[in-house]
């Protein structure tokens, strides 16, 4: 074992670790003054990020997010299928799927009916609650299009950007992939999973055809990762339906999943040259266009061949033109070791804490040259493309499954030089110092190491056998 090998895997062991204590922490309470609440998690949901904070400077991340929860979940899959810490198991999943069917019940209107709430709140904050009016119309299916809730099951009542439509595809599947990998699952507990699914499916279906923000929560409009999921969801949950017999609601998520299909292949830009991550956003800042959203779409809705996955030369472009732009934007990656790949971020010019590179954003790139080398190792062919030469470019000197696989270690060199002693991760790492910053111990950042860890696993197994 290589030294980076050891070290890639007990951070995974200890990322295990340090995101588990942002599932189910009902050991931690948060306490919100200004709005008067005090907030005890209850089993099953899933904190962004366990450390209470409260914009002082670092941001309050004490919410159960429908995205960032079903990542979460599905790395502690990924964990567990690992066997990285024995303290993951099905119960998790259990816990996860009953506090998401008693989200199911939250009402708006009840809320405004108890108009008490409205009265704990300081008068200096009282301009971030929700509009009655607004609040009155999350019930039902509407709950679905929150980003997110706190973590005691309650609805958040802050302003926040609204509607948000990828939760409920990444939920699909993250559920059908724990069934796929535990076929064993008791059948009580596939029912509820299937209601969730079949919920998730009625939601996407009724809403693929409108503008939603996009994962970053900035900019309304069409995503593509938004719709990529929403589409590799409906695949999924079709599949699932069709296997149970239920056929009905099978054919109307084919109907949407081809219309879908065709609007993922319209964010190409052929004067660009990649996939732009977003269209339709009125007055949106062009600098946008290039996101590492499109590279997390790739690799979140798991497409295992052609468009739209890591074999896609379009998909593979795209990280090429991400990698120059970081390579250039940022100071720590103008002389960086030959050896080490850029630090990534999300977007040119990001302003968030700094508009620093992400973990989340760098394990990315590593993930897809590490899925890349699978597929390749496994008999796909390298596509050869004038949209994807100068991918190409960087995979020169070895077959083309050995250089992806360096190329991801590169990406895995940088995590591990931003990376302390004491393995936590972060949400940013500033790009002067490469000291981190922003959202401490995000479990997101913990499931991006998880799972570029493992597929960099099953690819050395290929590569190597």
């Amino acid at each position: 074992m290589t030294p980076l090998e050891g070290w890639i895997e007990r951070e995974a062991r200890f990322a295990v670790g340090a995101m588990l204590r942002a599932v189910s922490a009902t050991e931690i309470v948060k306490e919100r003054p200004g709005f008067g609440q005090r907030v005890v998690p209850r089993p099953g949901s899933v904190v962004a990020s366990p450390v209470l904070a409260a914009y002082d400077p670092d941001p309050d991340y004490f919410f159960h997010w429908f995205r960032d929860s079903a990542i979460i979940v599905d790395a502690l899959r990924i964990a567990e299928t690992q066997r990285l810490d024995a303290r993951v198991s099905v119960e998790h999943l259990r816990e996860f799927v009953g506090f998401s069917r008693a989200l199911q019940k939250l009402d708006g209107r009840k809320l405004v009916g108890e108009r008490h709430f409205r009265e704990k709140v300081q008068p200096s904050v009282l301009q971030y609650v929700r509009t009655d009016d607004e609040l009155e119309a999350v019930f039902g299916s509407a709950v679905l299009g929150e980003a997110r809730v706190n973590p005691d099951g309650t609805l958040d009542f802050t302003r926040w950007a609204r509607p948000q439509s990828d939760g409920p595809a990444l939920q699909v599947l993250t559920l059908t992939r724990w069934r796929n990998a535990h076929p064993e699952l008791d059948e009580h507990l596939q029912a509820e999973m299937l209601e969730l699914v079949t919920g998730d499916l009625d939601f996407i279906r009724s809403h693929a055809a409108e503008p939603s923000f996009d994962i970053w929560e900035e900019e309304p409009g069409y995503h593509y990762y938004t719709q990529g999921l929403q589409a590799e969801a409906l695949a999924s949950g079709v599949a699932w339906l069709a296997r149970i017999g239920d056929l009905a609601p099978a054919s109307a998520c084919r109907s949407i999943l081809e219309a879908l299909t065709q609007s993922l292949d319209g964010y190409w830009s052929p004067r660009d040259g990649y996939y732009r991550s977003r269209i339709g956003v009125a007055g949106g800042a062009p600098n946008k266009t290039l996101d590492i959203s499109v590279i997390l779409g790739v690799l979140h809705a798991g497409r295992v061949n052609g468009p739209h996955s890591v074999l896609d030369p379009k998909a593979q472009a795209t990280l090429a033109a991400l990698e120059e732009l970081f390579e250039a934007e940022y100071p720590i990656n103008h002389d960086r070791p030959a050896e080490h790949g850029p630090a990534m971020g999300r977007y040119a010019s990001d302003a968030y804490y700094g508009g620093n590179p992400w973990y989340l954003a760098t394990l990315a790139a590593a993930e897809f040259y590490f899925k890349l080398a699978f597929a390749l190792r496994s008999g796909a062919r390298m596509p050869e493309a004038p949209e994807n030469a100068r991918f190409r470019e960087r995979l020169s000197g070895e077959t083309p499954a050995a250089a992806a696989f360096d190329r991801g270690d590169a990406f895995m060199r940088t995590v591990q030089a931003y990376t302390p002693s004491s393995g936590d991760l972060s949400e940013q790492f500033d790009r002067l110092t490469g000291v981190q910053t922003s959202a401490k111990h995000l479990a997101w950042s913990y499931a991006a190491f998880i799972t570029a860890a493992a597929t960099r696993r099953r690819a050395a197994r290929a590569i190597q056998g």
